[in-house]
């Protein structure tokens, strides 16, 4: 029997659901726990993304599969972003994800999506969170992407957006009231850090500690919560470890099913 097949019939409108945090490069990790889901029968039908976690999502809902999307994200090193802009609102370039997106999402808005999505990005001026989930879509998940500082903010109808994080770092809100079952993919284990070496280590510490303030709370609501711990020996601009860290994900994530499957 499908393991989908077993979840307990209800009015909500998916069956399964799936959040995928922020994280930089640990985002290849959510690929890996979405390949480790398909492989087991699991496959969400609505996806809510943060910065790479959205980046991940728009992949899988334009209809790639998490190979193919690891694939290009590899091969067009959409995580190096190497292009150097004027340091008044960010010190680096988010133009070459947008570009990437341009070329191989099909979809021009949420709406021509396969599977519906609802991306995380926080907006500046009026201090909150929001969740886009119609309309022009890649604008939408650059913005969630737009990590302060490292990038420019967005400017998205005269209000300005960064990444979906700084409110929100795994974006259950929109989708826990309409699944049967929740999945939460988190790739940023806080744990203990030992070494904090440069200046960038600690504001990325930091910035996993404020945003993760909430995600005990998060993580009892979610059926599966995975979050792979080895994960930690790895910074959100490890550029050159996307294969291991796609690895991480894949096998994290089958092991736990082999332990607990709520399915």
């Amino acid at each position: 029997m499908n393991l989908v097949s077993k979840i307990f019939h209800s009015n909500k409108e998916y069956k399964i659901g799936i959040s995928l945090s922020g994280g930089g490069v640990r985002g290849f990790a959510h690929l890996g726990i979405l390949k480790a889901l398909n492989e087991k029968g699991i496959y969400p039908d609505v996806i809510s993304g943060t910065s790479a976690g959205a980046l991940a999502g728009i992949f899988y809902a334009d209809g790639y599969s998490p190979q193919e999307s690891y694939d290009i994200f590899y091969q067009n090193s959409i995580f190096k972003f190497t292009e150097v802009g004027i340091p008044k609102k960010g010190f680096l370039s988010i133009e070459k994800v947008s570009k990437i997106l341009k070329k191989h999402i099909k979809a021009k808005t949420f709406e021509e999506l396969e599977k519906p999505l609802y991306v995380a990005a926080s907006n500046l001026n009026d201090g909150k969170v929001e969740y886009f989930s119609t309309g022009s879509i890649i604008d939408k998940v650059v913005a969630s992407a737009s990590i302060p500082v490292l990038f420019k903010p967005q400017t998205i109808n005269n209000k300005t957006f960064v990444d979906g994080g700084v409110f929100d770092n795994l974006p259950i809100e929109p989708i826990k009231d309409k699944c049967d079952k929740l999945i939460g993919s988190h790739v940023n284990p806080v744990g203990q850090q030992d070494k904090l070496e440069s200046i960038l280590q600690i504001a990325e510490r930091t910035f996993h500690l404020t945003v993760g303030s909430s995600l005990s709370e998060k993580a009892k609501l979610c059926d599966l919560f995975i979050e792979p711990e080895e994960l930690r020996n790895y910074g959100i601009l490890s550029l050159s470890k996307g294969q291991e860290i796609f690895d991480i994900g894949y096998k994290t994530t089958r092991k736990l099913l082999e332990d607990n499957n709520p399915f």
